[in-house]
C-alpha cells in the first residue's frame, strides 16, 4: 500500500497545544490524503485550510457538576459520532489520528464503530478524560510523558515525546533589539489566566534591570496595562510569531505549564521557572511542571503561595549563575524528543500498511501430498 493511497483524518482543535502537534505529523507524512476535523471558531480554522480540507462539527467537553448541560454534551456527543462516522464512510478513510481533547471524542468513537485504526496522542502529564475513557478503543496512545501511561493501564500506549513545530527544531533568526551581553529573560503566560502573572512580573521587572537584563514579556492582548514600564530593554509583545526564536535565544523563561510549551522549552533547551495556571482542569498543568523539575530542568513554584519579591530574587540568583542555568538545560532538553513527529508518523503508516497485507497461507511443498 502506497503513502498516496492511504487517507488519514486528523482532529485536533482547540488551542496550538492540539492542533500544532497535528500540523507537525501531517507534515511528516509525506504524499497522504490527509483531511481534518475541527470546531467551529477555533485555531484550526485560522491554520488548517491553507493545507487540508476542514470538516467542522460542534461537540464540547465535560465541565463542572453532573446537571442539563452534561445532557447536552452528551446528545453533542451522539450526533457529532454519527457525522462522524458518515464522513468517514463515505470518504473511504484509512485511518483517524488526533491529539486529544473535544474532538477526539467523537472521531474515537466513529472510527472504532467502522473497524478503522485509530492513533491517540496525548501530550499532557495527566492525561484528560477523553483520553482516559476512550484510550482502550485507540489502536495505539502515544504520550509525551513518560510517566502518562501509568494512567492509562487498559490502553496500548507508547511514548514517542511530543511532536514541535519544525520551526524550534533549527536556528531562528531574532529581530529584536536585545544586546548580546545582555542574559535574556523571556516570559510567556499562555494563553489563560496571565493576568496575575504578568501584574507580579511587573513588580519585579526593574530588579533584572538593574542587573543588565532584557525582559521580553508576552502579555496577550487584554493585558496591555503592563507596558507602563518604558525601558529599552523591557520589551512588551501582545503576542510573538517567533516564540521559536525567544527561545533559542533566552538564558531563562518564565511561563505556564501548557504540555506545547514545556515540550517547545525541552527542543530548544531553554531553563525555566514554571508557574502552572491554577485553574487548569485537574491541575494538569502543574503535573507537566513537575515532570522538569523533578528533572531539574526547571523550578516550579505554586502561584498561590508566590510573591513577587521571591521570584525576582529567584532569577537574580540563577542569572548569576550561569553554570546552573547550563546544568538545567541539559536535564531540560533531555526530556525532549526532537523526532517525535516523525515516529509518529511511522507508527502510523506501519500500522495502516500492515492491516493492507493480506495473511499468508500456509502451503505444502512442492512434490508432497498434503
Amino acid at each position: 500500500m502506497s503513502n498516496a493511497a492511504i487517507k488519514l483524518l486528523i482532529a485536533a482543535s482547540g488551542t496550538g497545544g492540539h492542533v500544532f502537534p497535528g500540523i507537525a505529523v501531517a507534515q511528516k507524512l509525506s504524499g497522504y490524503q490527509i483531511e481534518w476535523l475541527g470546531v467551529p471558531d477555533r485555531l484550526e480554522s485560522k491554520l488548517v485550510p491553507k493545507e487540508y480540507p476542514l470538516h467542522l462539527i460542534r461537540v464540547g467537553g465535560f465541565q463542572g457538576k453532573p446537571g442539563i448541560g452534561t445532557l447536552k454534551t452528551i446528545g453533542g456527543l451522539i450526533k457529532g459520532t454519527f457525522q462522524v462516522r458518515k464522513l468517514l464512510k463515505q470518504g473511504h478513510f484509512d485511518a483517524v489520528f488526533s491529539t486529544g481533547g473535544y474532538i477526539s471524542a467523537p472521531a474515537i468513537l466513529a472510527a472504532y464503530s467502522l473497524g478503522l485504526p485509530v492513533f491517540l496522542h496525548e501530550s499532557n502529564a495527566i492525561p484528560g478524560k477523553v483520553t482516559r475513557w476512550l484510550s482502550p478503543f485507540c489502536t495505539k496512545v502515544a504520550v509525551g510523558f513518560v510517566e502518562t501511561a501509568k494512567y492509562l493501564p487498559r490502553a496500548k500506549t507508547i511514548y514517542l515525546g511530543t511532536p514541535c513545530r519544525q520551526q524550534f527544531l533549527t536556528p531562528q533568526p531574532l529581530d529584536l533589539p536585545i544586546p548580546d551581553t545582555s542574559p535574556l529573560v523571556v516570559v510567556v503566560g499562555g494563553s489563560q489566566g496571565a493576568v496575575a502573572l504578568n501584574q507580579m512580573i511587573r513588580e519585579c521587572v526593574s530588579t533584572w534591570l538593574d542587573a543588565g537584563a532584557t525582559i521580553v514579556h508576552i502579555v496577550g492582548g487584554a493585558n496591555a496595562s503592563t507596558d507602563t514600564i518604558s525601558h529599552p530593554q523591557y520589551i512588551v509583545l501582545p503576542f510573538c510569531e517567533n516564540m521559536a526564536g525567544l527561545f533559542q535565544r533566552a538564558d531563562l523563561a518564565i511561563s505556564r505549564a501548557g504540555a506545547a510549551t514545556l515540550n517547545e522549552l525541552m527542543i530548544t533547551r531553554t531553563p525555566s521557572i514554571l508557574i502552572p495556571y491554577p485553574y487548569a482542569a485537574e491541575d494538569h498543568q502543574y503535573y507537566n511542571a513537575n515532570v522538569l523539575a523533578a528533572a531539574h530542568g526547571a523550578l516550579l513554584f505554586r502561584q498561590e503561595t508566590l510573591t513577587a519579591q521571591f521570584l525576582a530574587g529567584e532569577v537574580l540568583t540563577l542569572l548569576q549563575n550561569p553554570q546552573r542555568l547550563k546544568m538545567m538545560a541539559s536535564n531540560t532538553s533531555s526530556l525532549g524528543v526532537i523526532n517525535s513527529a516523525d515516529l509518529l508518523a511511522d507508527l502510523i503508516g506501519e500500522s495502516v500498511k500492515a492491516r493492507s497485507i493480506p495473511p499468508q497461507v500456509d502451503r505444502p511443498a512442492s512434490g508432497t501430498k498434503s
